[in-house]
């Protein structure tokens, strides 16, 4: 039987877009960075443990191995707060220092050997913590960009992932429907071959039986087709010998009138002639010596008293009649394995109420689709609002790294125009305006840095602590199954039980093994061992169906009748005919035909009369002609009456005398053969009905046999395959973490890159200024003191 195929699985919709920029390099120095923060490992006895009623010495241990596990991102918000702190404080001593001509504020610069060592070596110091801070505010700049291509892009993801989510809870109940309704191919199946039952069952039942007859069916046939070829044989060898003792008497009589003319033409011829002999003028065969053969065809052509023939024609059209006979008798059985399988189709289809109650899979299929439209709603709902938050963060972004690429401008400005205005022979105090010009810059990059760089450190310890800590307890927990841990803690979230949630009375689903499977495609059955809920023996048992109809075949009759091959008369009288059927000896008769028909040849004596002639007289010579013409004439006639006879005499003899040397072995090889044939009748007919019926109904059972077993590894093993579940886990993970945690983090290790390269800025630019600047007090350098 062809089965129903594959279950088809449902399409669902493309993944999650990533954004556009990338920055792969930037987000392993972040994520190094973070691990090397906190490198402690995620606490799961902590927080399964939190919120439970402790003595207060466990709740300060609690709090202390909370504090430990937070010790990088403390440490680090310490530093940051001190920097929020004192950098600003600072800036204000370095100036208020500066106005008092102290902290390098007076305008004096003193010369020395190596002043221009130290200006090239503070140029380039100053060019190199320009160029990472050039680099920090890029990256900065790209991930900022990438944290609102993440944001716009979330909400068309989330859509997507629900969605998808949806597809495959409704696919479920779909899927059991297509299982449920491929029964009709099994009940098709079998009403189809219970309709054909005469041709099916009655067919091989026919082919069995004749499996044992055919043989010997065969054989009789042939040798009765023997016998009569024999018959006709000696048939046509009894009328030729008639027709060629007629044919002598004739001739021999002609052959007389024709010898005496010419003895008394030979006569007259006298001595010339005396040489001419007229002996050969006789027959040299005598065809009333061949034997008869009337017994022999008497024997062989008795048997149509025995009526053999029609009594075999009559075996077979007994066993052709078994379809019908087998189509007639089992109209009631047919009758009632019909109404079984209306009941078995009734049984099967009312599977699906009993697999939706048991499943809910209904109030699944609506809990989902209200979730899904509640989510979408709320996302399309703040999709604007959102992402106009978010234009708005992305322009306060963007100007604080404008703020450090305006102390970059600066710095630039400043090792450009400095070089280009500064000489070495020329006095500190008579520098010219572009050098003055470029330390100018170098000290507004200064003051730009004590102005905004606490900003910055502000911003970048908030995001920081927001996206630094969210991405260890969240992305770090969920690739190391860390989190799966705690979600399989049954009682830490209030309200949330997930074996409650999926029905699961034992309490024992575990999220991990679940998202393991899921990983797996496996299907939902075996992911949430429901055959510990559900019994598909007993949802899909049909065996009270099947035994009624096996009870219903016990009681199907079906009979052939008796059949005979050969009755004992029959039998007697092909023995007897294969033995009284052998020819008699025609070894003189054959001799005889191999003989000329005459004794002597009449051509050669109507030669040697024709050749005497032309030496005779005319009187003597026309007689002589005349007689030699009468010669060949007879030759002739003879030739054309005798040739054909006995050409089919000796044909039919040697017939007669081949076949019937085989008849005896071929009579007794077909009687033994029909012998072991009705032996098989008599024992094997009620043998072979029975066996064919339970074979029939094997059959017809095992449609259903097959169908169950398909139907129970379709539901255990492709309905809701939740390779889909672990994607939708595994897209949600990317969007929080791959595209909106990474960009969140890498944003502020750039602005914190940035932020922390402005101090070595402040300090070089502060001493790299005084070489560029015109002072206000002269000292001159001599190499000989």
């Amino acid at each position: 039987m062809e089965l129903m195929g594959n279950i088809s699985q449902p399409v669902y919709g493309p993944g999650p877009e990533a954004p556009g920029s990338s920055t792969p390099g930037l987000v392993g120095m972040v994520h190094g960075f973070l691990r090397m923060v906190q490198p402690n490992a995620l606490p799961i006895e902590l927080i399964t443990g939190f919120g439970q009623p402790e003595s207060e010495k466990a709740t300060g241990e609690q709090v202390e191995e909370l504090l430990l596990y937070e010790l990088g991102f403390l440490v680090c918000v310490a530093i940051g707060l001190l920097f929020i702190l004192l950098v600003p404080l600072v800036g204000c001593c370095f100036c208020c220092c500066r106005c008092c001509g102290n902290c390098g504020g007076r305008m004096y610069q003193k010369q020395g050997r190596r002043t221009g060592c130290r200006r090239r070596a503070l140029w380039a110091s100053v060019l190199l913590v320009s160029a990472l801070l050039l680099a920090g505010d890029v990256c900065a700049f790209i991930s900022n960009t990438r944290f609102s291509q993440a944001v716009c892009s979330t909400f068309p993801n989330v859509n997507t992932t629900l969605n998808n989510v949806h597809i495959y809870v409704a696919s479920i109940p779909q899927q059991i429907n297509y299982i449920i309704d491929s029964s009709d191919v099994p009940l098709s199946h079998a009403n189809c071959s219970l309709q054909d039952i005469g041709l099916n069952l009655g067919g091989t039942i026919m082919l069995s039986i004749r499996s044992g007859t055919d043989g010997a069916l065969r054989s009789l046939q042939g040798l009765l087709q023997e016998m009569q070829t024999l018959c006709g044989a000696f048939s046509s060898i009894a009328s030729t010998r008639s027709h060629l003792e007629a044919l002598q008497s004739n001739y021999s009589e002609r052959l007389a009138i024709l010898r005496d003319g010419l003895n008394r033409t030979l006569q007259r011829c006298g001595q010339p002639c005396s040489s001419v002999s007229l002996q050969g003028l006789a027959f040299s065969a005598n065809f009333s010596t061949i034997p008869s053969v009337e017994q022999q065809r008497e024997a062989l052509d008795d048997g149509s008293g025995f009526d053999i023939e029609h009594d075999l024609e009559r075996v077979n059209d007994t066993l052709n009649r078994i379809t019908d006979k087998v189509q007639e008798g089992s109209q009631e059985v047919v009758k009632k394995t019909q109404e079984e399988l209306g009941l078995i189709r009734q049984e099967i289809r009312s599977l699906k109420e009993q697999l939706q109650d048991q499943l809910r899979l209904m109030d699944m299929e609506e809990t989902v689709g209200v979730f899904v439209g509640n989510a979408t709603s709320m996302l399309n709902e703040h999709r604007e609002p959102t992402i106009a938050l978010d234009g708005l963060r992305w322009s306060v972004c963007v100007l604080l790294c404008c703020m450090v690429l305006l102390v970059v401008l600066c710095n630039a400005v400043g090792l450009v125009l400095g070089p280009l205005g500064l000489k070495e022979n020329v006095l500190p105090t008579q520098r010219s305006s572009l050098s003055n010009a470029g330390g100018n810059f170098f000290m507004a990059g200064v003051g730009f840095s004590f102005i905004f760089s606490w900003v910055l450190m502000l911003l970048v310890v908030i995001t920081f602590v927001l996206g630094g800590n969210t991405y260890m307890l969240v992305c770090e927990s969920w690739r190391s199954q860390q989190l799966f841990q705690i979600l399989d803690t049954p009682g830490l979230i209030p309200g949330f039980n997930l074996s409650e949630l999926l029905g699961q009375q034992d309490g024992t689903t575990n999220f991990s093994e679940i998202y393991r499977q899921c990983q797996r495609d496996a299907a939902l059955w075996q992911t949430l061992h429901l055959d510990q809920s559900v019994s598909l023996d007993e949802l899909l048992n049909i065996s009270q169906y099947t035994g009624e109809i096996s009870t219903a075949f016990e009681k199907m009759n079906i009979t052939v009748g008796p059949i005979s091959l050969l009755s004992q008369s029959q039998r007697e009288w092909l023995t007897n005919a294969s033995q009284a059927g052998q020819p008699p000896d025609f070894t003189l008769t054959l001799e005889q035909l191999d003989q000329s028909v005459t004794q002597g040849s009449l051509l050669d004596l109507a030669a040697k009369l024709e050749q005497l002639g032309d030496s005779q007289g005319e009187d003597v010579k026309e007689d002589l002609k005349a007689d030699a013409l009468k010669l060949r004439e007879l030759d002739k006639e003879m030739q054309t009456s005798f040739s054909g006879e006995l050409q089919s005499l000796k044909e039919n003899i040697h017939l007669v005398q081949s076949r019937a040397s085989e008849l005896k072995a071929q009579t007794n090889t077909a009687l033994n053969e029909a012998s072991k044939a009705q032996e098989f009748l008599e024992r094997e007919t009620t043998n072979i009905i029975k066996n064919e019926t339970w074979a029939f109904l094997e059959q017809l059972l095992d449609f259903f046999e097959t169908y169950i077993s398909w139907a129970k590894s379709g539901l255990k093993e492709d309905v809701a395959r939740c390779k889909t579940i672990a994607q939708t886990l595994d897209n949600m993970e990317a969007i929080t973490c791959d595209y909106i945690l990474d960009s969140l983090n890498a944003f502020w290790f750039s602005l914190g890159w940035c932020t922390f390269f402005l101090l070595p800025s402040i300090i070089l630019a502060v001493r790299l200024a005084k070489f560029y600047r015109r002072m206000s007090i002269a000292d001159v350098y001599s190499r000989w003191g």
